[in-house]
């Protein structure tokens, strides 16, 4: 029965609606089921689920093989990055160990077989610990501690490397599965599980935290995202798993949890890296404004502070303005740009002859300066360790290429394993002064042979006691016979250290330095 408001022509119309939607909701689920019949017999279909999943299992294991090839990869991808050689770091991804056990915690995650993830996670953590471990082994004992172009690429990790994890990780699930193994090795160097690791332990060798949290975050990214993407490909093709229903939407939603958290702080990341980008042309672009055209070329070293800019720029110029002047304005300019404050320091060139002399020059000098400051916080990261004292407490002068630490006492150490520490650290860096002032320690006692002479181990005693009165500063006294106590007397005076008194005994016998300490 039609309703009394409404007109044939409005009913026949609504039915030819409905009929439309029908047909229209008919054909979208013919083609959902056409497709998923034919995804589950002709794909997922012919996967031998079985063998995929023991060849998983088994390569899953601990064994002395894993730790040799973890140890192997490692130490490849430090070296190379100490290096500074791409070509030794992709050696050191070729070889990839972790990804057996990492792609194992994505099966095992989508069959449900908790036994099988927890020996995956078990040769995962251990693997990564030794990886780590040896890293940072290495380095300690490394006369090269910089912080190289390939350390510190892997130090900032943003949305785009967890992308590459992704699709990194879709083509090797794929090949797992479809048993083409072959596609591993450009998984491997595409996702670089090694060379984070390593990057992790040369910071914790060198003790910076912004190269270990970052290079983390990088190796926590990929290994995430293999893991997680290799679950979703296996539910994908369909593997038998122990998860009721409920269970697999709540993985499914942990999946996809897991990727956002990732996302946020890596998105985050991306967009800083933007952003200085875009600072960076806006800086260049707001110079060239500041000399009203008259600028022919404009070179900026720009660098990032937490909360401000540094701009120092060489500025090619026609006509020479005034410093001052134009610093200010540049400064006014692109902190109202930038939001930010902005220190400006501008070197202006006139001469067209000088001007690639000038960029060298100032190239030079900058790129020295930052060697300088480089060599100087490495120095410092290895005093602060053997002198067993903060980082800070180290005096460093970059002009006199001098660092000075006051070690800190330890157990049993003597005097002369105070100096050899100096030594050693002063052989890797033969540009600098290298001055480790010791604790107080009883000085060793200076022998002679049958001619009253200093015997060999007596002349190692006097140039100890001269090195450690040069660095203490607290005046000596010697006691012994006197024709000894003579003879090491010049001893210390022509090295400049005047003995406050000496004190006569037998005729025979040896010299005993003594620091005058006062009463």
């Amino acid at each position: 029965m039609q309703s009394p408001t409404s007109s044939p022509s409005q009913t026949t119309d609504q039915s030819v609606a409905n009929n439309s939607t029908g047909k229209r909701r008919i054909g979208i689920d013919y083609v959902a089921k056409a497709f998923n019949r034919w995804w589950t017999i002709e794909v997922a279909g012919t996967v031998d689920q079985q063998a995929v999943i023991e060849k998983r299992r088994a390569e899953c294991e601990l064994t002395g093989r894993y730790v040799l090839m973890v140890c192997m990869s490692a130490g490849i991808a430090i070296l190379g990055m100490l290096l500074s050689s791409p070509a030794v770091v992709i050696g050191a991804m070729l070889i990839a160990p972790l990804m057996d056990p990492i792609m194992g915690v994505g099966f095992a995650l989508a069959v449900g077989d908790f036994r099988w993830l927890g020996r995956a996670v078990r040769s995962l953590v251990l693997g990564t610990v030794i990886a780590i471990l040896f890293c940072a082994l290495i380095v300690v004992f490394s006369p090269i501690q910089v912080v190289t172009e390939e350390i510190a690429s892997r130090t900032q990790p943003n949305l785009f490397d967890l992308m590459v994890a992704i699709f990194s990780a879709i083509a090797g699930a794929y090949a797992v599965i479809r048993g083409r193994e072959g596609t591993i090795v450009g998984v491997a160097i595409a996702t670089a599980l090694m060379p984070p690791l390593a990057a992790v332990g040369y910071g914790l060798a060198t003790l910076n935290s912004t190269v270990f949290f970052g290079a983390l975050l990088l190796f926590v990214t990929n290994l995430t995202a293999i893991a997680l993407t290799a679950t979703a490909m296996a539910r994908g093709y369909g593997f038998s798993t122990r998860l009721t229903e409920k269970q697999s939407r709540f993985q499914a939603f942990l999946i996809f949890a897991a990727f956002v958290a990732l996302a946020v702080p890596l998105g985050l990341s991306l967009y800083q890296i933007g952003w200085e980008a875009q600072a960076e042309r806006t800086i260049r672009d707001g110079l060239f404004d500041t000399f009203e055209g008259k600028a022919q070329s404009v070179d900026p070293t720009v660098r990032f502070l937490d909360d401000s800019i540094e701009v120092t720029a060489q500025v090619y110029t026609d006509t020479l303005f005034r410093t001052a002047q134009v610093e200010d304005r540049a400064r006014a300019e692109l902190e109202e740009a930038l939001g930010r404050p902005v220190s400006v320091q501008i070197m202006q060139v006139e001469s067209a002859d000088a001007v690639e002399a000038q960029r060298l020059q100032l190239r030079e000098a900058s790129e020295r300066q930052q060697d300088a400051r480089e060599q100087a916080d490495t120095i410092a990261q290895r005093l602060s360790i053997l002198a067993g004292v903060p980082v800070d407490d180290i005096t460093i002068d970059l002009q006199r290429r001098r660092a000075l630490v006051t070690a800190q006492p330890l157990e049993g150490a003597t005097l002369g394993a105070y100096r050899e520490l100096e030594r050693r650290v002063a052989a890797t860096e033969p540009d600098w002064d290298i001055r480790i002032v010791p604790p107080l320690r009883a000085l060793p006692e200076i022998t002679f042979n049958e001619d009253a002479e200093p015997d060999a181990a007596g002349r190692r005693a006097i140039g100890l006691a001269i090195w450690a009165q040069r660095r203490i500063g607290i005046p000596l006294r010697l006691r012994g016979p006197e024709a000894q106590v003579a003879s090491v007397r010049q001893a210390l005076v022509e090295a400049g250290i005047q003995p406050v008194d000496a004190v006569g005994g037998d005729e025979t016998g040896d010299v005993q330095p003594e620091w005058l300490l006062p009463e």
